[in-house]
């Protein structure tokens, strides 16, 4: 099957074979593919290699044959972003959890539009912490994973947002009593479930939260950028 000019962004590349590489890739109509780009390695391919880089706006011509297409053709369709610093780290988390998370050709131009979205967040002035607590409601909600964060799992009340809550990532928000370090106010699920930007402390408990909803949706297992970022924090902590 042929693929003429779909949009796209490369998630990720690793060697394949002598000259080519393997491309995991965001589509917009067949969500993500493996792509073999070939002979771009080589000084012929030099051109094409150039274009295949993470955060650019690409449209692909791809063969398709069966799990794996066949790059035949990419074109630039804008001026990408280069990303930088905190900003560029948190454009590879975007990607890791992307590719650990879908399935490929599985299409969901929903969550295409959400990282195209969020991908312009990142290049701009939007707090780094709260777009990505917004990328990862918005990938769930894509994938089926839908977050429930207005109503109370046990009592099925509105979450009140003064209230203090567990998360229970199959059931909801479990309404606690008493003081609790890892409790999510009721005030920051409903900013999350309206789009409302929390203080920051809200910001650092919904990062936890949602770890803990990847961590389970990943069956337990773990990202390496968490890793990455959680070295950079330390090592800033030491220089200061």
């Amino acid at each position: 099957m042929r693929i003429d000019q779909q949009p796209a962004y490369v998630l990720h590349a690793r060697p394949y074979r002598e000259t080519s590489l393997l491309l995991e890739c965001l589509t917009r109509d067949h969500g993500r593919l493996g792509v073999v780009a070939r002979g771009v390695r080589s000084e012929r391919g030099r051109l094409l290699r150039s274009q295949l880089e993470p955060f650019q706006p690409l449209a692909l011509d791809l063969l398709m044959r069966g799990e794996l297409a066949t790059l035949r053709a990419a074109d630039t369709l804008a001026n990408g972003l280069r990303l930088q610093g905190d900003a560029a780290m948190a454009g590879l988390y975007l990607n890791e959890l992307v590719v650990r998370l879908t399935e490929r050709q599985d299409p969901s131009p929903t969550l295409f539009d959400a990282y195209a979205r969020t991908l312009a967040r990142l290049g701009s002035d939007d707090p780094l912490a709260w777009t990505l607590r917004r990328f990862e409601r918005d990938l769930l909600d894509a994938l089926g994973y839908a977050l429930q964060l207005e109503f109370e799992a046990d009592s099925g009340e509105p979450v009140a947002a003064e209230g203090l809550y567990r998360y229970d990532v199959e059931q909801g928000p479990v309404r606690l009593q008493g003081t609790n370090v890892r409790a999510v106010r009721g005030a920051d699920l409903l900013g999350l479930a309206q789009d409302r930007a929390p203080d920051a402390a809200g910001l650092a408990v919904l990062r936890d939260m949602m770890r803990e909803v990847i961590r389970f949706h990943l069956g337990g297992g773990e990202l390496r950028a968490w890793r990455v970022l959680s070295m950079a924090l330390t090592s800033r902590g030491r220089q200061r």
